[in-house]
């Protein structure tokens, strides 16, 4: 399955993100980021594809200072690959 993930440097300001794109209607969900991202800890909200472009328009508006990015995440028989989206 393949979804878009926008990663975070910042718990608190995933967790606002996630609450600001549920209010906008976007079927999103806040996970631990994958260590494959190579960030430290953190937290992402994953996306499904389909909703991708309205939640990239409304994150980069929203100018979260620790925002890190978007990234394809496709999880292939329990493998995670990640790779930059946009």
């Amino acid at each position: 399955m393949t979804y878009i993930l926008a990663i975070f440097r910042s718990r608190a300001q995933a967790i606002d993100c996630n609450v600001r794109l549920k209010s906008m209607g976007i079927a999103s969900e806040l996970i631990n980021t994958p260590k494959e991202a190579n960030i430290g800890c953190g937290l992402s909200i994953k996306l499904p594809h389909t909703q991708a472009e309205r939640a990239r328009t409304i994150i980069l508006r929203a100018k979260y200072s620790a925002f890190f990015g978007f990234f394809v995440m496709q999880n292939t028989y329990g493998r995670i690959q990640l790779g930059k989206w946009g």
